[in-house]
């Protein structure tokens, strides 16, 4: 038969400080013999094409610069 889980003030603060200004992405919550034991939060970022091009094209100039 399964524990209940069992879930402290300290973790109910960890989880929704995982959640609080998540826009995209996920949060999943480990749990063990009724513990939760681990939170883990995957984040996504989208970004328009536009901005996308400009940002890959600022990121890449220093490395041709290391390249000469």
């Amino acid at each position: 038969m399964s524990n209940p889980v069992q879930l402290d003030d300290v973790w109910a603060d960890r989880i929704l400080n995982s959640v609080n200004g998540l826009e995209y992405g996920s949060v999943q919550i480990i749990v063990h013999d009724g513990k939760v034991v681990q939170i883990e939060r995957t984040e996504r970022r989208r970004f328009d094409s536009h901005s996308n091009n400009n940002q890959s094209r600022i990121q890449r100039e220093p490395l041709k610069q290391q390249i000469r």
